[in-house]
């Protein structure tokens, strides 16, 4: 529990000074942000603004993670290096968009198809490995399962290896797309995360703690078939720390902003979190914004591409999408925004982890 302590805490601290100085560095660099020119002229006033701030969250999870267990002698499990990797990878496909969007002054990095196809070869290879029966423990588990999870395996549905690997290759897309899109006022997707990746910290703790592989008389009853379920609450504590630190710099008006290198890591990790604890369809309630903020933009699309085909006018069900744009188009404050969105995810959260102990006190 100790390794939880420090890894969040180190976390923090680094990000807090770090972003102070990838703010110094990152402007004297010119590495500011490009805005959208469709999107609410307000936005413009933030046109230069230091991006890429990703980068530090990345640093400082990675050492809050490894620090903590260096101080407290244990060794990395698999599960944990798993997670990380897609944190990372992700990050980076994220880092090569903002990069681009610096050296050539423009608004668009990387293309679609482009994005799309670092996202998969990430996606594609942490679910491959998560599945590997080289990383089995002593009682022969890997990291991810062939079972479709809601708070724990549902043992009757299995599937075939090839499909759970595309069934992750969605979930890692779809998260880090979602996270990315409610990447678009101050604080908002960093004050997010810290509640959503919050979160999964006390669900690995409590899975710790009612976990299969315990051994003697203490074995619970009903147990969580997780691999490495404390490990992975020192990577969730790590990027809750370092998310905490960063909004310190990012709350409005934002000094830096994370950029596609932090939303699409985030996103990442988030993902990974869900495969990897067995919670898949959870994170569905616990990130119930990001769902809102995906859907937003998928209806807005729909809609505008079917009327368009049938009436030869395209129609929008929102001024603009993602959805918090539209509210600021009806006339609310970025600040107002933010912080009824961060409600909103408080409410998911604690929904998602009420379904979670309810399952547990019920005994199904």
């Amino acid at each position: 529990m100790r390794a939880i302590l420090f890894g969040g805490g180190l976390a923090l601290l680094i990000s807090l000074l770090g972003t102070r100085v990838a703010i110094h560095q990152f402007t004297k660099w010119g590495y500011g942000q490009e805005i959208r020119d469709d999107g609410p002229t307000s936005h413009h006033t933030k046109r230069g603004t230091p991006t890429m701030g990703g980068v530090v969250i990345i640093l400082a999870t990675l050492i809050g993670y490894f620090g903590a267990n260096l101080i407290t002698g244990h060794a990395p499990s698999a599960s944990a290096l798993l997670l990380l990797f897609l944190f990372v990878g992700t990050g980076l496909v994220g880092f090569l968009d903002d990069f681009i969007k610096i050296s050539k002054q423009r608004s668009l990095g990387l293309r679609s198809k482009a994005k799309m196809i670092g996202l998969t070869v990430v996606a594609v290879v942490f679910g491959s490995l998560s599945l590997s029966p080289w990383l089995e423990d002593f009682r022969g588990q890997t990291p991810a399962s062939k079972h479709v999870s809601f708070i724990r395996d549902i043992s009757w549905i299995t599937l075939p290896t090839v499909v759970v690997v595309v069934l992750i290759w969605l979930i890692v897309a779809a998260t880090s797309n979602g996270v990315n899109l409610t990447d678009g006022l101050d604080g908002l997707a960093t004050g997010a995360s810290v509640m959503v990746f919050g979160a999964y910290m006390l669900v690995n703790i409590w899975q710790n703690n009612q976990w299969c592989g315990q051994t003697g008389l203490d074995q619970p009853t009903l147990c969580y078939e997780v691999r490495d379920p404390l490990d992975l609450a020192v990577v969730a504590a790590a990027i809750t720390g370092a998310c905490f630190g960063f909004l310190w710099w990012n709350a409005s008006p934002a000094a830096i902003f994370m950029g596609d290198t932090g939303s699409l890591a985030l996103g990442g990790a988030l993902a990974g979190l869900a495969i990897l604890t067995r919670t898949e369809l959870l994170l569905i309630i616990l990130g119930g914004l990001f769902v809102l903020e995906t859907v937003s933009v998928m209806l807005q699309v729909t809609t505008f591409k079917v009327t368009k085909r049938l009436t030869g006018t395209g129609r929008r069900v929102f001024r603009i999408a993602p959805i918090h744009h539209h509210f600021e188009m009806l006339g609310w404050e970025q600040v107002t925004v933010t912080i009824r969105f961060w409600i909103i995810t408080g409410l998911c959260v604690a929904a998602g982890l009420g379904i979670f102990y309810a399952e547990w006190v019920a005994g199904i």
